[in-house]
């Protein structure tokens, strides 16, 4: 019988979301959706200290915005709960002492001082700090009378120090290290709380997680975990390392220096689907040139083969590109009603047709954290600049726009239904009367009535918007600055 895949997300709520995070979190989901798998949700909060309030609702937040169901966590339960770490705290320290019984870990009473002085030391002599195994071997009255004088310890896994340890990985394939160069690494913290890499060990085998998806900076830390499993006695699940997510100089993502997270995205205007859709292209490949997935036909064609080893470059020009697309491809009343709030903010109170606004902006909005600022000349155009009616394709300039404008005041003051074809039919055969071009008279009545020279709808569109008593009076008062 084939055994259940099960894999987890388990991030630390010591701050917000970024895309390597995310990417995770997808990874993960769809590892186990591939196969008919679960996907848990463990929240691991060993590091008290960077612990951060709201965080976990965060995390949930996020994965519910991008469209990822976990079977079970710390909201929903499960078989194999708790999931959150402080509340698991119970389990490790037997286990830890199982290590000690058999000779794989052992008690460790150096004071912080004693390791400072150890790595002074390492640096000096330019080599690799590795603590000494001073309190390796301690006798067993020496450790009981340590702990019953209340003195502070960890307990530390005893690794091999020759020989190689060699293991398999689904993205970097067959590795093998040196053991001399394992440290042995603290499995229980002097305040009683598991390490993260202990914990992380504890878990994944008590939650029967079977596949286990991480960032490949963990790479080198694997050779400590398999010999915690081996230990133990435990089978080894199958490990896939995640290549780096980079900025475009190469460094790491972070929030302290100012890299977006999750939520600012969010707030600039990108869309989950589209994050989503971007992230999960950084480090994986269908294998062929295909760009766009929804999220029910990655559960169905992901893969861990078609991951890169390669490190991603997180490029904010491709995911607005992106994000441009898929608002481009969306029904118009789903578009409407995603940019409601946004087009709002730009009216500031100005009841004008949100709808209409949105039908005309769609083609054009790339974030919808643009729109306030893109249509703000609807509520408020301003002065005109007389070089903005300069047009050489056009073959329109100043003067050329004070002949316009009055021909298009009078066809437009004539008009009793205001309408988009209403407009348009009446500049088009005020263009015809005059021997022109429909665009030689809608460009100049379009700067008349924006005051810019780009934006996001023509003349006809704008005019419409706005209503006929806006429209006729900035056709007016660009006739009067012009005259001026």
């Amino acid at each position: 019988m084939t055994k259940e895949v099960r894999t987890r997300y388990a991030p630390s709520p010591t701050g917000y979301m970024h895309i390597g995070n995310l990417r995770s979190a997808i990874f993960e989901y769809l590892a186990a959706r591939i196969n008919g798998g679960k996907f848990i949700l463990r929240i691991e909060d060993t590091d008290q200290a960077r612990i951060v309030e709201g965080a976990v609702e965060v995390i949930y937040r996020t994965l519910k915005t991008i469209g990822i169901r976990h079977d079970e966590g710390p909201d929903i339960g499960g078989g194999y709960g708790p999931y959150v770490q402080s509340e698991r705290k119970d389990i490790y320290l037997p286990h830890a002492l199982q290590l000690v019984e058999t000779g794989h870990a052992y008690y460790c009473f150096c004071t912080r001082d004693r390791l400072d002085a150890l790595r002074s030391e390492a640096e000096a002599r330019g080599v690799q700090y590795k603590y000494d195994r001073h309190c390796l071997g301690m006798p067993v009255q020496d450790i009981l009378r340590r702990i019953k004088d209340g003195e502070d310890y960890v307990i530390r896994q005893k690794a091999p120090d020759s020989g190689t340890t060699s293991f398999h990985d689904e993205v970097y394939g067959d590795i093998t290290v040196n053991n001399e160069n394992l440290e042995d690494q603290i499995l229980i913290k002097s305040d009683g709380f598991p390490t993260y890499n202990f914990a992380n060990v504890i878990d994944d085998h008590t939650m029967n997680i079977t596949h286990i998806l991480r960032g490949s900076e963990y790479l080198s830390s694997t050779p400590k975990f398999i010999h915690l499993y081996e230990a133990f006695g435990w089978e080894l699940p199958v490990f896939a390392h995640l290549p780096l997510v980079i900025k475009s100089d190469g460094s790491k993502i972070s929030k302290r220096n100012g890299d977006a997270m999750f939520d600012d995205m969010i707030r600039e205007g990108y869309l989950p689907e589209a994050i989503l859709n971007y992230t999960v292209l950084l480090g994986w490949s269908p294998g062929d040139e295909r760009e766009f997935f929804t999220l029910a036909e990655l559960e169905k064609e992901f893969t861990l083969k078609g991951i890169s080893k390669s490190p991603s470059t997180l490029d904010y020009d491709k995911l607005k590109w992106m994000n441009g697309e898929y608002i481009r491809k969306m029904p118009p009343d789903e578009f409407a009603a995603i940019a409601e709030p946004w087009i709002s903010k730009g009216l500031a109170g100005e009841n004008l047709d949100i709808g209409k606004i949105a039908h005309m902006i769609q083609k054009r909005v790339v974030l919808l954290g643009e729109i306030p600022d893109s249509i703000g000349f609807l509520v408020n155009a301003g002065p005109v600049d007389p070089s903005l009616y300069e047009n050489y394709k056009m073959k329109c300039d100043a003067g050329l726009a004070q002949e316009i404008l009055p021909m298009a005041l009078k066809a437009l003051s004539g008009l009793s239904e205001w309408s988009h074809d209403s407009i348009y039919n009446s500049m088009a055969a005020a263009a015809a009367a005059a021997g022109m071009k429909n665009g030689q008279v809608m460009w100049p009545v379009r700067i008349a009535l924006t005051a810019l020279a780009v934006t996001p709808g023509g003349a006809v569109e704008i005019a419409e918007i706005i209503g006929k008593e806006e429209t006729l009076s900035r056709i007016r008062s660009a006739i009067k600055q012009l005259e001026a």
